[in-house]
């Protein structure tokens, strides 16, 4: 039987576990260019590994998913974290899984709002970019350079999960 999973609020706390979450919102901010401009500060922290990496950025347009979704697939990058932050005025969904021995366990959705970002850790296992709604840009920062550093796995049957939120 497939499971279904209730997207809870993206938190700094509840999401601690796999990364970072990226806000204004308690952030360390001050004011630059003669006091025209206020600096939210060090917001996350990028992390690459390997010869010749580099942090790039780059936009990522989504197409939308309607819930509830069936998660089918889910992916990790073992060699740099990956920042997501929307640009757009909708809310989005966070799909994280804890790893045991190199699978996905343990699923945990989010319900992350169009000011919130996020910024996973490296390796950590993730689902696929999902705006809800209507299509949605997302501002990516992550590594480039030479090494895989991508891993995906096809979930079976016994491993597919359904999530559901509250809007």
């Amino acid at each position: 039987m497939v499971r279904t999973i209730t997207a809870t609020q993206l938190t700094s706390k509840a999401f601690s576990p796999y990364g970072q979450v990226i806000q204004k919102t308690g952030s360390q901010s001050f004011p630059i260019n003669n006091g025209n401009c206020i600096r939210h500060h060090a917001l996350a922290t990028v992390d690459v590994e390997g010869e010749d990496a580099n942090v790039i950025v780059s936009i990522f347009a989504g197409q939308p998913y309607d819930l509830p979704h069936m998660v089918e697939l889910v992916e990790r990058h073992p060699l740099g974290s990956q920042a997501f932050y929307p640009l757009g005025p909708n809310p989005w969904l966070v799909i994280v899984c804890d790893d045991d021995k190199g699978r996905p366990v343990n699923p945990q959705c989010f319900l992350a709002s169009a000011d919130q970002g996020i910024n996973i850790k490296k390796g950590v296992w993730h689902g696929v970019l999902t705006p809800l709604f209507e299509s949605g840009d997302f501002l990516v920062v992550d590594r480039g350079g030479e090494g895989n550093n991508l891993e995906e796995i096809r979930l079976d049957d016994n491993s597919r999960f359904i999530v559901d939120a509250t809007l």
